[in-house]
This record gives C-alpha cells, structure tokens and sequence, in this order.
C-alpha cells in the first residue's frame, strides 16, 4: 500500500495477487487502464461512530418519529443502577442493551454516573441517593446536599476507589473492544458525571490528584473504545487529552444570558464564553485528531428555535471544533430547521468520498491486479474505528462474487 499526498487528497493505491482471483483471466492482449470518476451523492449517510445519538431508545421507536437515524444509542445509570448489591454488576442489563443495539443498527455509547445534578430528590429509591445503599452502609464518607436527601460520594475517599474503582474495572473487563460499543464517557465525578458541582457552589469535587486517579482507571481499563472526557475540569480535562482521550462538552447551544454563572457570579454562557475557553485549552484543540469530540445540546432544539437562537452560529462553531457525535436527546427537530439539520448531518464527523479509480481492465491467475485510488474527507474529523476498504468483484460470465478485505486504512 502506497500513501502520498496529490492536490491535498491522500492517493491510496494497493496490489491483489490475482492468484485469488482465477476468473480475472486475459487473453492475449495487453491489459488496458479504466479510469472511474465516481458521481458523489448527496445523501445524508449514516455510518459507524458519527452523527447523532439516540437517547435511552432506539431507532424506529415512537420518541425518534421526527428525530435523525442514529448510529449510536447513549445511555446514563447512575451507578445504584449498575451495581445494585456489591460485586453484583448489572451486565444482563447492558447485555440486553447490546442486543438492541445490534438489532437496531446502532452501538452503544454510555456513561456512569454517582450523583444527581438536582438540588431537591426527585427519585425515591435509596432516599434519593444515586449511589447503592450498600455503599453508603459501609461507612464510606460523603456529604448531603441542602435538602437533606440527596446524597453524594466523598470522592477523595480510598473506599471510592476501591468500591467505584472495582465497577469502572469490571465494565472495562467485559466491554472493553465490544464490537457493539461504540465509545465510553469518562464520568463518574461530579453532577451526571460532568465533573463539576456547579449547584453546590462548586463544593466537594476531588483534589487534582484525585481526578487523575479517576482518569488512569478509565484508561486502564478501557483501551481499545474511544473515550471522551468532559470540559469543565480543565486540568483533568488537559490530562486527559494528553493521554489520548476524545472530548465531550453537554450543554452545546447555550446562548443564555442569566442562567450560568462564573465562579464568581458573573453570568456567562457555553457557546461564547465557557466551550471557546475549554477548546482553547493546551491540546484540546487537537484532541479531534486522534479521538471523538462529542456534543449534547442545552436543552434540546425546539428551546433553541423558541428562544430565537442562531442555528447557522451555532452549527458553525460545532463544526470548527471537529463534531462527530450530536445527542440531541431524541427531542423532534423542528420543521423549519430540518434542511439545516441534514446538512450538519453530512459535515460532522467523517464524510469518505472516493474522487476517482484507476485500475487495470484484466489480470491474468497468479499476477497482481494494480488498483489506484483518490480519497477525499468532506467531514470535519477522521473514522477513529478502522473500518477496512473491501472490494466486491463478480465475473462477468458466471455472475460469481468474490469480496476482497483490503488492510487499507482511511482514518488519515
């Protein structure tokens, strides 16, 4: 396989031996060039680990009825959920979502989650706790939030380490690699796993040290799916970058005025003040090359299209941050907002479009059969799972067909 660059599109070309390919047989004549000049399409396309996300549901459910196919299916437990009794996982749970994943034609994306981001309980399981009741039974130390049910991890504490630590190693063990995952959230910490306390005046989130332990046990064990840490922590956030994870930001779209706050009370937003600075972060702004960048919109975009927002912006700067992955929570699109939509839909994450192939008319049994090949990327970011270039050749006489899986690698 040859790679080179020929007017900034990368030219692939690759030999067959046509020993494995007996109906390519000549006659006499010399072997002349064809050349194939591919009309692209125009069609959103939905492909493996890019576009948007279906929210705790699945592709052909009612909720998606005005919603994009998805290729990837997100989901959130909190970890009571995962790990009812101790050293008890919930794998049958995330085996069944696996399953429907695959009947779907989707992967799973997921996350974990140890605290509520809302100040009053609005669940009634473990008094309000997002934890197992086992594990605060045990001892381990934590704090109330101010209505005195909620309840969240001391997450300094050595038996979060070992108790949290044990389930995040348990998942990677079984999943890690899973043909039907497609990345993994780095969560954990914080309100939903965002890394960030924000409701508690940013009270009780880990020393430093502390949130890189909490990276290493994600990295550890998973190191096959792609990860995606969270913006808010911006030296966990940098650490993590560096160790090769991909980005995930969720609350894209905001343009609010009065509803965020700085630390100290200044009001601010995602879209002008909070993402620009994350991104601008030493290696964050590159992560997009070797990992996904992941969005999930502030609300949803029915709120966006109430509120009078700039859609083209917004879309502008998602792309300029090289988006493969969307979740708009599976909330319809607006009517209006669907021809803007489609086109996002056909520049996130990576758009493959074979310009031009050149190869020989006829081989003989036993000598290699030269294909060239012009590739371009029409997206904002490489396929980060290699998903090898098969060729599909039939004889023209018997109608037989043989497909052939090249190792060539488009992830450039």
């Amino acid at each position: 396989m040859l790679s080179q660059q020929k007017n900034g599109f990368p030219v692939i070309s690759f030999l067959f031996a046509a020993l494995v390919l007996p109906f390519l047989l000549s006659s006499c004549s010399k072997p002349e060039t064809v050349v194939v000049e591919p009309v692209e399409t125009d069609e959103v396309l939905v492909n493996p680990g890019m576009g948007f996300t279906t929210f705790y549901s699945f592709n052909g459910d009612e909720i998606n009825a005005d919603h994009p196919e998805c290729s990837i299916a997100y989901f959130r437990w909190y970890w009571d959920v995962l790990e009812p009794e101790e050293g008890e996982v919930n794998f049958a749970m995330i085996d069944s979502i696996l399953a429907l994943c695959r009947e779907k034609g989707e992967k799973l994306a997921f996350r974990v989650m140890c605290q509520n981001g809302h100040e009053v309980a609005d669940r009634t399981v473990d008094d309000g706790m997002e934890v197992p009741g086992w594990y605060k039974k045990s001892g381990a130390p934590g704090f109330y939030y101010p209505d005195g049910k909620r309840w969240m991890p001391d997450y300094d504490s050595e038996i979060f380490f070992e108790k949290h630590g044990r389930l995040i190693r348990a998942l990677g063990s079984r999943y890690d690699g899973h043909p039907d995952l497609d990345h993994v959230d780095i969560g954990s910490v914080g309100h939903w796993g965002e890394w960030h306390t924000e409701g508690l005046n940013y009270k009780h989130m880990p020393a430093l040290e502390n949130q890189f332990r909490v990276i290493d046990i994600y990295l550890e064990s998973f190191k096959k799916t792609p990860l995606v840490m969270q913006v808010d922590a911006h030296e966990a956030l940098k650490y993590a970058v560096s160790r090769g994870t991909g980005v995930r930001a969720d609350c894209v779209g905001d343009m609010t005025q009065n509803r965020f706050f700085e630390k100290d009370g200044s009001p601010t937003n995602h879209m002008l003040i909070r993402y620009p600075r994350a991104f601008g972060l030493e290696g964050v702004g590159e992560a997009w090359k070797t990992a996904p960048i992941v969005f999930e919109t502030c609300g949803n975009f029915q709120w966006w299209y109430d509120e009078g927002w700039d859609l083209d912006f917004i879309f502008s700067r998602i792309l300029e941050w090289h988006m493969s992955v969307l979740n708009n929570k599976s909330f319809p699109i607006p009517t209006d907002w669907w021809p803007q939509v489609e086109e996002l839909q056909k520049k996130m994450g990576y758009r493959y479009v074979l310009k031009r192939l050149e190869h020989q008319d006829r081989a003989k049994a036993g000598e290699t059969f030269a294909l060239e090949m012009l590739w371009e990327n029409k997206g904002v970011a490489p396929c980060y799972l290699k998903h090898p270039v098969a060729f599909r050749l039939r004889n023209a006489q018997s109608g037989e067909v043989h497909i052939l899986e090249s190792d060539l690698d488009l992830s450039l």
